[in-house]
């Protein structure tokens, strides 16, 4: 296996569960209302997508090194409820679309003691090297390429 290449394999994918990400809200992140700041809530949304990513066996980290980049091309935040400082939300992670070349991600967001939805969110990206030239996953690295379709929510 060469330096950029990396070994995504697992014979117990279709027994993997993907687990939320949970995020206790901190006081810094609140407004001058004593809610937490709208802006913050995209942050956890990167927070849950590297989370997901660690769990399906493949790192962003893994990928920079593999000089593969996933830059953000659009994001979406829709909120129903406000979140206050020391909440912890629970963000459910799903990829609902895939082609080798863009993600989509989409985020739920609910209140970890009620269950209460807080923020509902969408995120989409691409695949480019180093050079910031687009890639195809399924060409360059189809051992990638298989895990996000693993992952994908049909």
């Amino acid at each position: 296996m060469s330096d950029k290449e990396i070994e995504i394999y697992n014979e117990n994918a279709d027994e993997i569960k993907i687990r939320p990400y949970e995020h206790h809200a901190k006081y810094y992140e609140t407004d001058q209302m004593g809610i937490i700041h709208h802006s913050n809530y995209i942050k956890w949304m990167e927070e849950a997508r590297m989370d997901l990513m660690d769990q399906i066996g493949l790192s962003y980290k893994q990928m920079e090194e593999m000089e593969i980049i996933s830059p953000v091309l659009s994001v979406s935040c829709e909120y129903h409820s406000m979140v206050h400082f020391d909440d912890t939300v629970v963000i459910e992670t799903k990829i609902t679309r895939y082609n080798g070349i863009k993600m989509d991600v989409e985020y739920r967001m609910t209140d970890k003691e009620t269950g209460e939805l807080r923020t509902t969110g969408k995120s989409s990206h691409c695949f480019l090297n180093r050079s910031g030239r687009p890639i195809s996953l399924k060409r360059s690295y189809p051992e990638i390429d298989t895990k996000f379709f693993e992952y994908t929510d049909a």
